[in-house]
């Protein structure tokens, strides 16, 4: 089966065969590697005018000297692109990491700057800002996976947007823009799909849209949509047996186990096509023009994705599959309310854009591989079974397998105001103040079926570690652009933008105390730990347990700060419980000069800079982590050389200083950390071509990321990585994980009338070449003697290609297509992921979904 799904024998002529059907405008045109710049509703085959709204003002694209991607309604709907991974493999410059694969955790990065590690809900913010029209909705743990339906167009804004778009968008930008109420008429569309998936099961979707004037001055635009992802993943029947009887020395120390413990069998959870998605939602907007000058637009949006299963395959067993142990699932709701308010005084623009984001996650996953794990690791010692303590209420020792059940609430409010000048005059103005405030309530229970619960986290029997936190990002900021024609084909631009952060967690992690004997009593908790947990809550007097129980002070302990914790050991101390914070402020920056010697060419040349703020490490001993700042010199090109070619690039080179750079640590836990600095280089091209039936789209991006100098494993400023215990984790010149080095995308699509109708064939490829799943290439000895790196234990991320075929034809009113997506069933590998740090004996990949044979069908109205 394994040999079916990944199409070993044949992969190098299929790598081939994608590449080549990459390359095979070259016929027709200039060789060139192209983005698809489809970006807007009044223009989708994108061939002429192209409207964005990057600098925050409407824009010929071809005239907007950043490097933007963009894919307009007709691009998304030829591409059947319904979700961020669609889109995401159209883009060279974004790459993600998939954490877990669930949809609604991936985590975003572009032009290279990504160290891996990123997306704990208590670690660094995101360095790639993502934005639904106006209003920010980028989150820590996973993007907002926005259904992609009548949507006017995504940009992508590659490099830092720090001026004009703020903290989140150190490495670029990606802004889903809808399409917005019409006053011109009643109208909509009906559009459904069936598929199957090899391997797997059927999937289908049913989405709809109705625009609906309701006077002159007024219109209502309504969208609805209902996903199911079949799944191609099955949990196969295992077993786990785990150390029983210990070995003992003849001095009585022990020096093994037999495996003739607690052995589990996950039958009752065996099952086929086993991770499975389903998506519903829908938005609403209404347009109201007050009068000529002023519109006022609210909107909402309602999206629940509920995912099943696994979305990993477990490299250690044949084909596409898993073993799983407990239930697994995520459910993943949000709701989004929205005002946008445009208006002018005199002849300048004002605008206010203003929004709440609620999103709620609850999930279920499977934790036996930690337990193997560490089985394993402490074999020598007799296993779980004797080196910790994790028995029932008789002192009987138990199944020692976990299970994580978490949830996170997270709110967003932001609000923006801001003016512009006309972008008639010589001189130009963009300005504006900005503020948004994010919580996070994080909840995540490592369950142990029947753990004794003096062993348990206090007041949660059968829980071993909680995390119980809230944490809030503020962000203040006033921004602002100034351009001036210095000649009709000479230009200028300088901005700034001033920023205040300031970020707070409080709450409390880790194990339980025995509350025995004043919490003297031995064990101290199921994990033997005395060092993590309640030991280190406040009392009363606003002293550490620990430290109140070495002294002989009082062990009455202040109240939990954050509700459903047993106390608060992430605080500070004064007067009473705070929150640890983290706040700065600054100043980046963005300068540019623009030369267009006639109407169809522009050259420009830019610096800038972006940063990402920094933050709090929960462990006492792990000093907070600063912001980075990602400093950005670029030169780029915008040209329409002939009719129908437009072939635009960017040459760049980015140096990345001090990185945030976040790993499971002692025990599994994450901490960040402020690496050294990394160098990019990378080139971005695009080009389209219109030869009236025959279209062709192509896109790439070269991007050369690699630290300037050493990565160590104990913090030194030196970067010597000298000392006690210290050493070189990544030399100098050790290339970022996660962005590939090349990544291709394009499309040749030819259309031709028949009749009444519009019959096409289409012909999509893309390509991606190796990268590194982990920066860490130093080779460490783990507990069990084992010699390894961490990125040859996770390893590595192979190149792949994809080929992806429609045929139909468009009617005046209705559409028909019938679709293969990946053609060859490639088994490209996005993203790979571990359990915990140490469980190495499973990695999991993240695949690209099997061939997928389907039929879609539209109406209009």
């Amino acid at each position: 089966m394994l040999r079916k799904i990944t199409g070993f024998p044949m992969r190098n002529v299929l790598r081939r065969t994608a590449i080549a059907a990459l390359l095979a405008s070259t016929t027709f045109v200039t060789p060139a590697f192209a983005q698809d710049a489809q970006a807007s509703a009044s223009d989708d085959n994108g061939y002429g005018e192209i409207i964005v709204t990057a600098q925050k003002r409407e824009e010929n694209l071809q005239n907007v000297p950043i490097s933007i991607q963009a894919m307009g309604t007709q691009k998304l709907d030829d591409l059947n692109i319904t979700d961020f991974k669609g889109y995401a493999q159209q883009l060279p410059s974004v790459s993600f990491q998939a954490l877990g694969g669930t949809p609604g955790t991936n985590v975003v990065y572009m032009r290279g700057v990504a160290s891996g590690g990123d997306g704990n809900h208590s670690g660094s913010l995101p360095s790639v800002g993502v934005y639904l029209d106006e209003q920010p909705v980028t989150t820590i743990g996973g993007n907002l996976d926005v259904h992609v339906y009548d949507i006017a167009r995504i940009e992508s804004l590659s490099g830092p947007q720090g001026t004009l778009y703020g903290a989140s968008s150190e490495a670029g930008t990606i802004r889903i823009i809808t399409n917005k109420p019409d006053t011109s008429g009643f109208y909509g569309r009906v559009d459904g799909e069936v598929n199957t998936v090899a391997h797997g099961g059927v999937g289908g979707k049913i989405e709809g849209m109705i625009n609906a004037p309701l006077s002159a001055n007024a219109a209502l635009r309504v969208v609805g949509f209902y996903q199911h992802d079949a799944g191609y993943i099955d949990n196969v029947a295992g077993t786990r047996q785990f150390c029983g009887t210990t070995l003992f020395d003849g001095e009585g120390a022990p020096i093994g186990c037999k495996l003739d413990g607690v052995k589990v069998t996950n039958a009752a959870l065996v099952k086929n096509n086993y991770n499975q998605t389903d998506t519903y939602g829908g938005r609403a907007a209404l347009k109201v023009d007050l009068d000529d000058n002023w519109t006022v637009t609210p909107a909402v949006v309602y999206q629940e994705t509920k995912s099943h299963g696994s979305y990993g395959v477990d490299k250690s067993l044949p084909g596409l599959s898993v073993q799983h142990f407990f239930p697994e699932f995520r459910n993943d709701k949000f709701v989004q309310a929205a005002l946008t308010i445009e208006g002018k005084i005199g002849n300048w623009d004002l605008t206010y854009a203003g929004a709440y984001l609620d999103r709620k996650t609850f999930s279920s996953s499977d934790y036996t591989d930690y337990s193997e794990a560490y089985d394993s690791l402490y074999q020598s010692v007799g296993g779980l079974a004797y080196y910790v303590a994790l028995q029932d209420a008789a002192g009987n020792t138990i199944d020692p397998r976990q299970k994580v059940i978490g949830s996170d609430h997270f709110k967003k409010m932001s609000q923006e105001v801001r003016i512009s000048s006309p972008s008639t005059e010589r001189l130009r103005l963009v300005a504006g103040l900005f503020y948004q405030r994010q919580s996070n309530d994080i909840h995540q229970d490592y369950q142990i079926a029947n753990l004794a619960p003096n062993l348990s986290v206090n007041g949660s029997p059968g829980t071993l570690w909680l995390t119980q936190q809230h944490r809030v990002d503020k962000d203040y900021a006033a921004f602002g652009e100034l351009s001036f024609d210095i000649t009709d084909q000479l230009s200028l631009t300088a901005g700034g933008r001033l920023f205040k952060y300031d970020n707070s967690l409080i709450g409390f992690f880790g194990f339980g105390r025995n509350p025995g004997a004043g919490f003297t009593a031995s064990p101290p908790n199921g994990a033997f730990s005395s060092k993590t947990g309640v030991v280190q809550c406040f009392n009363t007097s606003g002293v550490r347990l620990k430290q109140a129980l070495a002294n002989g002070g009082s062990i009455a302990l202040a109240p939990a700060a954050v509700a459903g914790g047993p106390c608060t050991n992430l605080a500070t101390w004064n007067g009473g419980l705070q929150p640890v914070r983290a706040k700065d402020d600054g100043a980046t920056y963005r300068f540019n000069l623009t030369y267009k010697p006639n109407s169809d060419m522009m050259v420009y040349a830019t610096v800038s800079r972006g940063f990402r703020p920094g933050g709090i490490n929960r462990r006492v001993d792990v000093a907070p982590y600063a912001a980075d700042f990602l400093q950005n010199y670029e030169i780029g090109w915008k040209s329409s050389p002939m009719p129908g070619l437009r072939f635009n690039g960017a040459v760049y080179m980015q140096d990345w200083k001090a990185f945030q750079f976040s790993y499971l640590g002692a025990n599994s836990f994450t901490e960040i950390h402020n690496g050294p600095s990394a160098r990019i280089w990378g080139v971005e091209m695009d080009l389209n071509y219109n030869a009236g039936p025959l279209v062709l789209n192509l896109s790439g991006a070269w991007t050369d990321a690699k630290t300037t100098k050493n990565l160590c494993l104990i913090d030194d400023p030196t970067f010597a990585c000298t000392g006690a215990g210290n050493l070189i984790s990544a030399p100098k010149g050790t290339r970022l994980p996660i962005t590939p080095q090349w990544k291709l995308s394009g499309t040749m699509r030819y259309s031709k009338e028949l009749g009444t109708a519009k019959a096409y064939g289409q012909l999509n490829a893309t390509y991606q070449s190796r990268a590194s799943s982990d920066i860490r290439t130093a080779i460490f000895e783990t507990f069990s003697g084992n010699v390894i790196s961490p990125a040859a234990q996770l390893g590595e991320l192979p190149a792949f290609a994809t080929v992806n075929l429609a045929v139909g034809a468009d009617w005046d009113k209705f559409n028909l297509e019938l679709f293969v997506q990946n053609v060859f069933d490639q088994f490209g590998q996005i993203s790979r992921f571990q359990e915990c740090g140490s469980c190495g004996q499973r990695p999991y990949v993240v695949p690209v979904q099997p061939r997928t044979i389907g039929l879609r069908a539209g109406m209009k109205f």
